[in-house]
């Protein structure tokens, strides 16, 4: 047992739930934005601006996006160079067959190809043959054998979200929105946790809420404290910087969750916003404004579908509301409350 810890330990493959739940999925998320989204964003503005080759470029990015979340993956736990290089056939492996549920199935498979990888590199002196064929037989044949499980699988429990979702707007609405905030201030990927579940429709626009509430809602309370900077960073950086001020007191989280249980049923109860983007920006929020634009992208591909006649009025009403305008003020009234009770004091929302 010694020996496999000393070796485990030679090769930096920790068996954590931080490294793989935390690193790894925080990663995944990294690279989803960099291929996925942004080749998302950049075939929006394609087809508004009537610009072909933005469409030429967003579809090229977002093609990659299995071996982009793959080689974050590597990164995220420290690959060599010829494992983390192997990794970009593993994630496209596992992405096309593991189907809807692509992204959970390049998490799984990844990290297991990675850390097989890792086992097998600088232990032989035919290294640049042997690392590379073991870490890709290795994910190959896993997303043959398992990947269109997983794929079923997460598919299976997000359109079950999806489904009660539609049975039971108010209810779901609020604990959607809830958990999905919750996770973006984690150090957890909201962003990946909705990817890999395919979480779009009317449970995707409760995940949005809860996301907007707790980015737009620490930023407005912490205002005071953090003044342009914090406001800034997490408004459209991420809540997530709050964190260590959140265990110190959990308390100061309060009205950020009371927030998002208040926008969630608001979202799919009055304004029926869905995500018909693409599911990753369900968790993103109003990081880089992904999540705004990602429900703007569903409200375009809908109408050129024709499953939506035009983009309404109250569409635009309803975004900025859930999105903006509703984190900002319930955020910040709860956040008054809760100083004036002395549970928030002075510099407890103050980020270092």
């Amino acid at each position: 047992m010694e020996r496999i810890e000393e070796f485990f330990k030679r090769k930096d493959i920790v068996i954590s739930a931080k490294r793989y739940g935390v690193d790894a999925l925080g990663a995944m998320a990294q690279g989803l934005f960099c291929s996925l989204l942004i080749g998302t964003i950049l075939n929006t503005l394609g087809t508004q601006l009537n610009l072909p080759f933005l469409n030429d470029i967003g579809g090229f990015a977002a093609k990659m996006s299995g071996p982009a979340m793959a080689v974050a993956i590597g990164y995220a736990l420290h690959c060599p160079p010829l494992v983390l290089f192997s990794l970009v056939a593993v994630g496209n492996s596992a992405n096309e067959l593991g189907g809807a549920g692509g992204p959970l199935a390049v998490l799984v498979i990844a990290i297991i190809a990675a850390e097989m990888g890792k086992m097998v590199s600088k232990e032989t002196k035919i290294d640049i043959l042997v690392t590379p064929l073991v870490t890709i037989f290795v994910g190959v044949v896993l997303s043959v054998l398992i990947a269109p499980a997983i794929g079923t699988a997460a598919s299976a429990v997000g359109q079950v979200i999806m489904w009660a979702t539609e049975r039971r707007p108010f209810v779901m609405g609020i604990l959607v929105s809830v958990i999905v905030g919750i996770a973006l201030t984690l150090p957890i990927s909201s962003a990946a946790i909705c990817a890999a579940l395919g979480l779009t429709g009317l449970a995707g626009g409760a995940a949005v809420a809860g996301c907007c509430a707790n980015m737009v809602g620490f930023a407005v309370m912490s205002f005071r404290e953090n003044r342009w900077g914090g406001l800034i960073s997490q408004g459209l950086g991420t809540s997530m910087l709050q964190m260590g001020n959140i265990v110190k007191n959990p308390r100061i989280w309060i009205p950020a969750i009371l927030t998002s249980a208040i926008t969630g049923p608001i979202a799919t109860m009055i304004f029926k916003l869905e995500m018909n983007g693409p599911p990753v920006a369900s968790g993103m929020g109003t990081c880089g404004l992904v999540g705004p634009i990602g429900v703007y992208t569903g409200w375009v591909d809908d109408v050129a579908a024709g499953l939506k006649t035009a983009i309404t009025a109250m569409d635009w009403i309803g975004l900025v509301l859930i999105c903006f305008v509703l984190p900002a003020i319930i955020c910040w009234l709860l956040g008054i409350a809760l100083r004036k009770l002395g549970w928030i004091k002075e510099g407890d929302l103050k980020l270092n």
